[in-house]
């Protein structure tokens, strides 16, 4: 397989459904952003933390996968995989079992603690971004799988949440948000 076929040289990329669109589409945006969000959770996972919190990492990026092509196929296509509503089940029965090993939040936290925290935290803003960009899509009225957007919404708490437990794991507090108007 070649990595270079010279078919978005003229700033169009080809969809997994079929056809071809700019590569500044919304489209296009919504499953770049899916695609970053991966590479920073391998940044994450390349910094290390605990074996628990590595594997469960390792399913979100094949899940961003998924994401990803379900996001680049507009419409029916037969072979192409979906993200479904057994994903966001899965991640809120996460974050409830997350939550029951730390501290309750009394107040706003700032991104930060271990580098692989710090970096769980990043990835929650490109899974915002990525969130938001499928809200404009979908307002576009393209073809979607509504699930994308509960997945991305839900992904963003998950990381979060997942970013203090990786804190409180490694003996690290939340440091809180000192609001300056107090």
């Amino acid at each position: 397989m070649k990595i270079y076929t010279k078919t978005g040289d003229t700033g169009q990329t080809g969809l997994f459904g079929g056809g071809r669109v700019s590569k500044d589409s919304l489209r296009v945006h919504a499953y770049g952003s899916v695609d970053e969000l991966n590479a920073v959770l391998g940044v994450a996972r390349a910094i290390g933390m605990d074996a628990t919190l590595d594997t469960l990492l390792a399913r979100i990026q094949d899940e961003l996968f998924v994401l990803g092509a379900d996001l680049a196929t507009p419409g029916e296509a037969k072979y192409i995989p979906r993200v479904d509503s057994d994903y966001v089940t899965r991640l809120e029965q996460e974050i409830d079992q997350f939550e029951a090993e730390l501290e309750p939040l009394k107040q706003f936290i700032l991104p930060g603690g271990t580098p692989a925290a710090a970096q769980l935290h990043l990835a929650r803003t490109v899974c915002r971004r990525a969130e938001r960009q499928v809200v404009s899509l979908q307002a576009t009225e393209e073809a979607l799988n509504s699930i994308t957007l509960l997945y991305l919404n839900r992904l963003s708490d998950w990381l979060f949440v997942l970013a203090r437990l990786a804190n409180a794991r490694a003996g690290v507090a939340d440091v809180p948000w000192h609001n300056p108007a107090s």
